[in-house]
């Protein structure tokens, strides 16, 4: 059986639910990944309210799509983040704005009625950030003090165990989105990761491959080497447009501005190889959603988001019953 193939509503949160939905379904979803902003989830009354939760279950129906998973992104920037400056002040509530710790402490909050809220749903997975206390030291001049970079490993896992145990409560599963800025952004820091939280089996991965592609990684050999932890699939395509002048840093240019060494492009239009990656999925035997983020400064998102479902559904091949040259044996 193929794999529903869901629409991420994070790009699409300035736009009311029901007119997400009547989109998603014109354009050829099978659901919707449900951002927790917007008024597309409130974690926070979906966490005290099943009524809540059963209507939303009953407007996504009226437009024959479903729901499999819940991304609480931006608040999960909060909890690890070093300084929660003004750039993320639209994270959390407006009296919020200007207190770092506050902004800290609304992000697990926020993230421990995410499991709440994902078990008043039925559905087992939050998609998310976690943010990182360390992620500005990545270049290492002046020279970094590596018990700081250890330091923030025990920070991660002091904030994110108590987290994790409401998780383990629900019945729910957290899956980080392994991005720059969080606390896992590349193969090597996955595994620090995980060893900060011992293994925990709360503790996931929204695998996305875009981000790794840019970064010169193979997104194929993320999926090989955590093969047990993939709770999630976006599916979201880049160009790297390196030429000898652009930098793969960014150049502080905004996305799509002239001069950036790479940029998200909708499905198909970048470098990702999506046919490798479903292969992939394949083998490990994923069976989840395969959820479209759409992002692309060239395109406009509709057109965009109507053709990426077209090839999604494309590569969407089904798991195989078993090897082909089973028809050649005799029995």
């Amino acid at each position: 059986m193929a794999r529903p193939v869901t629409l991420f509503t994070g790009q699409w949160a300035d736009l009311p639910l029901e007119t997400m939905c009547q989109k998603a379904k014109e354009f050829g979803y099978d659901g919707l990944e449900l951002a927790c902003w917007g008024d597309h989830m409130d974690v926070f009354k979906a966490a005290q309210d099943k009524k809540y939760c059963d209507d939303k279950h009953a407007l996504l129906a009226k437009y024959g799509l479903k729901c499999w998973a819940i991304s609480n992104h931006l608040a999960g920037q909060l909890i690890c983040d070093p300084n929660n400056d003004a750039r993320s002040d639209g994270f959390a509530p407006a009296d919020c704005a200007g207190n770092p710790e506050k902004k800290r402490q609304f992000g697990v909050d926020s993230m421990k009625a995410a499991a709440r809220a994902a078990k008043n749903l039925g559905i087992d997975v939050v998609c998310g950030f976690t943010g990182s206390s360390i992620w500005h030291l990545l270049y290492s001049f002046p020279p970094n003090d590596m018990k700081v970079i250890g330091d923030g490993y025990k920070f991660f896992a002091k904030m994110f165990n108590p987290i994790l145990d409401v998780f383990d409560e629900c019945g729910v599963r957290f899956a980080l989105e392994v991005h720059p800025t969080e606390i896992a952004y590349d193969i090597v820091t996955t595994k620090k990761t995980l060893e900060a939280i011992k293994h925990r089996k709360a503790f996931g991965f929204n695998f996305d491959p875009s981000h790794l592609q840019w970064q010169g990684m193979d997104p194929v050999k993320f999926i090989e080497e955590f093969s047990d932890r993939i709770y999630h699939v976006h599916m979201k395509d880049c160009a790297v447009t390196l030429d000898g002048t652009t930098s793969i840093i960014g150049g502080h240019l905004n996305f799509g501005e002239l001069g950036r060494g790479w940029d998200f492009r909708s499905l198909g239009h970048g470098d990702v190889d999506f046919e490798g990656i479903v292969r992939a999925l394949n083998r490990i035997g994923y069976q989840g959603p395969l959820s479209v983020e759409w992002e692309d400064p060239g395109m406009d998102r509709e057109f965009g988001a109507r053709e990426a479902c077209a090839f999604v559904q494309d590569y969407n091949y089904p798991i195989p019953e078993g090897l082909f040259d089973k028809a050649f044996t005799k029995k």
